[in-house]
């Protein structure tokens, strides 16, 4: 099948779409920061699970880290086929009042910087083999911010845009790039959401349930897949149906 690089992928929706991957027979390349403690166990769970998966510790917001990262796959694992753009940073709130543009520049130089160092260091390969795979991670945020997060929001909707500018350019080249806009999935980071926010959540879900990871790593493996290869451009909602009021 080829090799996926996952960012982001020690815990949370990247650990299950990692997962997800391996079981589609790709060899998965787990990504996540040098002082994460769950990294090598994510990488192990596909282990165990009969899959191909090595652990890669790498800040994909730093060129140079990128640069070795994506070296130290290729030397592993294989040429990278696939790449999801999943890692994610801080999140902080602040009404508009209060966000001021650093407060921007830390959201944008995450969720915009980190595709576009890690978009360099993988196209020249793609491009030479005339295939690729490249799948956003971003959020129904972007066009459905609550309160107190104009600067995640706004940086998500750079995103959105960066993908599909990316669609157009490197088509002919055989690379598509897609994005998939998950809603409230909750995770290991969400333990603190209070109960009674997530029935309200809850409430407004046409289909009466909250996400799991698994959805979200669906739609991530179809993007991926030989049969999404006339596809590209596209942003697929995971949210039951949210986005429709």
């Amino acid at each position: 099948m080829g090799v996926a690089l996952v960012t982001g992928s020690s815990r949370g929706l990247g650990r299950v779409i990692a997962r997800r991957l391996a079981r589609d027979g790709f060899a998965v390349a787990v990504n996540a920061l040098h002082d994460d403690p769950d990294l090598k166990v994510a990488a192990e769970e596909v282990l165990a699970e009969g899959g191909k998966a090595a652990a890669f510790a790498a800040d994909v917001t730093d060129r140079r880290q990128v640069g070795e990262l994506v070296d130290a796959v290729t030397a592993l694992l294989g040429p990278i086929d696939v790449l999801v753009l999943n890692a994610t940073g801080p999140q902080p709130d602040g009404l508009v009042s209060e966000v001021d543009w650093p407060d921007h520049l830390a959201e944008l130089d995450f969720f915009v910087r980190s595709p576009v160092l890690l978009g360099h260091a993988v196209l020249p390969g793609m491009r030479s083999r005339g295939h690729g795979r490249i799948v956003h991670v971003d959020s129904e945020q972007a066009d459905r911010a609550p309160v107190g997060r104009s600067a995640y929001a706004t940086a998500k909707a750079a995103q959105v845009g960066l993908a599909r500018a990316w669609a157009r350019e490197l088509a002919p080249d055989g690379i598509t790039v897609n994005t998939v806009a998950p809603g409230f999935i909750p995770v290991e980071r969400h333990a603190d959401v209070p109960e009674a926010e997530r029935e309200a959540y809850r409430a407004s879900v046409p289909v009466g349930r909250l996400g799991t990871p698994e959805d979200v790593a669906a739609a991530v493996s179809f993007f991926a897949s030989k049969d999404a290869g006339f596809i590209t451009g596209q942003r697929l909602r995971v949210d039951g149906g949210r986005a429709l009021g």
